[in-house]
Formats: C-alpha cells, sequence, structure tokens
C-alpha cells in the first residue's frame, strides 16, 4: 500500500525542487517547446535564485512523497501556489497516474481555499474566489485540469524574455 504526503517546502528544498524539475520539465515540454525554450525556462523558473526569489515572494511549494512499508518516502512530484494562482504543479514521470497529481491539486485548492476565506473576512468582499492557472495550450494536462472541475477561462501569449512566449490557456475554477 502506497500512501502519499504533501508537505510544505523550504528554501533547504530548492536542490530537490530543481532535481525534480531537471527530469520532470524536459519530459513534459520536449514535443511542445524547442530545445532553446526549455534551457531558457529551466534558468528562468528554476536556477537556485529563481526559487530562491519565488519562494521569498510569496509562492509557498510543497512537496509530494510516497510512502510504503518498504520506504520511509520518495519524492515524486512538487506544487506552487501564489495567492490563488496555481504556479506549478508536476509528477515525475515514474509516478505518473497514481493519483500524485490529484493529490497535489486538492491540495492547491484547499491552500487557495483557506487563502480565499483569509481575503474575504479582510475585506468583507462579495466577489466569489477563483483558482486560476495558466497551461500551455499544447499540454495534455489540460484534460487533468478539466477533469479536476477547471473551465477555459481565455488564452494569451504571454512575453518570457530571450524573445520566447508562454502560449497558454488560463483555466479556473470558483472557490468556497
Amino acid at each position: 500500500m502506497t500512501k502519499i504526503d504533501i508537505r510544505p517546502a523550504s528554501a533547504t528544498d530548492i536542490p530537490l525542487i530543481r532535481e525534480m524539475a531537471a527530469v520532470v520539465f524536459p519530459a513534459t515540454y520536449r514535443e511542445i517547446l524547442s530545445p532553446e525554450q526549455l534551457d531558457y525556462m529551466m534558468e528562468w523558473m528554476y536556477s537556485e535564485q529563481s526559487l530562491a526569489r519565488q519562494m521569498n515572494e510569496g509562492h509557498r511549494f510543497f512537496i509530494a512523497t510516497t510512502k510504503s512499508i518498504a520506504n520511509t518516502g520518495t519524492p515524486c512530484g512538487y506544487m506552487s501556489i501564489e495567492g490563488l494562482h496555481l504556479q506549478k504543479l508536476y509528477v515525475l514521470p515514474a509516478h505518473q497516474g497514481h493519483g500524485i497529481g490529484k493529490a497535489l491539486f486538492d491540495h492547491a485548492v484547499r491552500e487557495a481555499g483557506s487563502e480565499a476565506s483569509r481575503k474575504a473576512k479582510d475585506t468583507n468582499s462579495s466577489e466569489k474566489p477563483r483558482l486560476e492557472l495558466n497551461v500551455n495550450r499544447n499540454n495534455t494536462a489540460v484534460g487533468f485540469y478539466s477533469r479536476q472541475g477547471m473551465k477555459i477561462l481565455r488564452q494569451g501569449d504571454f512575453p518570457i524574455g530571450g524573445g520566447f512566449y508562454m502560449n497558454d490557456y488560463i483555466m479556473g475554477m470558483d472557490l468556497l
């Protein structure tokens, strides 16, 4: 029996996040992006400095591990959320299809729901909070997020530097 644990990440986890990203990010995008854009985005999003900056700016990172009788915990994925925006959700290829992505997504929804509740109390707003994310329009994860209840709200081509763009859908789901 395998159990999925999700824990908050800290700056000491930056090497682990980088190690997982070095496997999962190219595997996810090698058929979608050029090698040059992959290299650029890895440095842009996953350098030690970039991850530390993201954490300092309020991105909350989480690490998923699988635990079984045979082991004490194998890192298998990660997620980050900033406010009500799911920034990253990746599961290592060898661990995909075992419910880890759904567990990370459900955790993101709970985190966003808590954030939305805090903001609603602070602002007394009647606006319905919404969790949003950007996902490449050619990424098979579009189907995964749709199955989780997210809808495509809009799309855009966002310049990220180096002459590269992220060609994304912005998906969302109402919270609370």
